[in-house]
Order: structure tokens, then C-alpha cells, then sequence
């Protein structure tokens, strides 16, 4: 395993936001349910928090009920969006988060708008589309023009250890609602056990892999 549990996408390095994909934690058991997965995961995540990127910054996630609705914080907003999959923001104060294993963490950035958005994308939320949801409150909430978006997909699961390729399908439906730049990692979290978790592999007893994105 790399020494550094820590992923980025070039096609997010850019000097208005930061990210990052923690992926495994060495030495750590998780082969237990998902919110004792996380909680001894937590001190891990934490330490990410407060790293120079984060620090500072109020960490924002959603509740992940595998659906299509997304989130918008602001001011006064709760810190885990109930009922949502994904969260969407202007505000330079939050860093957004999102846990997957298997699952695909979909990071969308407007540099016309400074606006970014975190997505939880499965098999369910694919299937529903939440990706264009999240484009859609975008360009409702902030102006967002689709063809100035960058949109970057996370390691997940793909054939052939899934059935269903929902990777392509969150990038066709990118492009059909009028995104230009669509970048997937390629990465097979089902494939590589010693660099990611997977539920279907690990059959749910597993960990989780954090998804983080802020304004800075």
C-alpha cells in the first residue's frame, strides 16, 4: 500500500478550491457496521479536517439515504444535510464531505462562480440521476453554466466485480446536461482491497473512504 492514504485529481488542482480522497486507513479493523466503521475511523478523518486545506472550516455532509436529493448550505444550515446525497455551496467556510465505499464521490467545481458541489452516486443515486440534480440546483442557486464546469469522478466500483457500469452513467448524464469536462479516475475500489474499501467485496463489513471539497 502507498505510503500516503491520501488521493487527488489533477484536474482539481486549482488555486481556488481544495480536495481530497482519503482512501484506506492502515492497521485500522473496520470489519464491523458502517457507523462503527466511521467511528474508529474518525480520529483518521479528523486529523484530515484540521489539516492546512480544511483547517478552520466547518466540515458539511449529508445523510446518504441512497436517493437524489441535493443539498444547499448556507448560512444556518445544518452541518449533515438530512435526507440528501448531496450538498452544493458558495460559502468559503464549509469544506463538503462525503463517505463511499464502492459508491461514486462526484466533486463538481464552477471557476466562473466559484460554487462547488459533492455528490454520493451508487447504483440507486445513478439510476435516479442525482448528478444532473446537483448541476441543476447549481444553475438555479448560482448561476452555474454547465459548459464552465469541471466534474471529477471518484474511485468506485466497476465490472467486472459489479454489474453495472453507473461510472458511465453519472458521466453521460454530466454530458447531457451540457458539461464539457468530465474526468473519471478510472480506479476500481473492488479491484485493489489494499488501497480502498469495498462493500461488495467485504460483503458491508468494511470502512469507508472520506471525499472532501472546499472553497479556499
Amino acid at each position: 500500500m502507498s505510503a500516503d492514504p491520501t488521493e487527488t485529481f489533477p484536474a482539481l488542482d486549482l488555486p481556488f478550491i481544495r480536495h481530497a480522497f482519503l482512501c484506506k486507513v492502515p492497521g485500522v479493523d473496520v470489519t464491523v457496521e458502517r457507523e462503527e466503521a466511521l467511528r474508529r475511523l474518525g480520529e483518521y478523518h479528523a486529523e484530515a479536517r484540521r489539516s492546512p486545506d480544511f483547517e478552520g472550516k466547518t466540515f458539511v455532509t449529508a445523510e446518504q439515504v441512497h436517493g437524489k436529493n441535493v443539498a444547499v448550505y448556507g448560512a444556518g444550515s445544518p452541518e449533515c444535510a438530512p435526507g440528501a446525497d448531496g450538498i452544493v455551496t458558495n460559502e468559503r467556510n464549509a469544506v463538503l464531505g462525503i463517505y463511499v465505499a464502492d459508491c461514486c464521490a462526484v466533486y463538481l467545481v464552477d471557476p466562473a462562480n466559484r460554487a462547488i458541489g459533492l455528490v454520493h452516486s451508487g447504483k440507486k443515486g445513478s439510476e435516479l440521476g442525482i448528478a444532473a440534480v446537483a448541476i441543476e440546483t447549481m444553475c438555479e442557486q448560482f448561476g452555474t453554466d454547465p459548459a464552465n464546469l469541471i466534474v471529477q469522478l471518484s474511485p468506485c466500483i466497476r465490472p467486472p466485480f459489479y454489474e453495472i457500469d453507473f461510472a458511465a452513467q453519472i458521466a453521460d448524464q454530466c454530458r447531457a446536461s451540457g458539461v464539457k469536462q468530465v474526468v473519471d479516475c478510472g480506479s476500481n475500489t473492488a479491484a485493489d482491497l489494499t488501497r480502498y474499501y469495498s462493500y461488495r467485496v467485504e460483503h458491508g463489513k468494511t470502512g469507508r473512504m472520506l471525499a472532501m471539497l472546499a472553497l479556499h
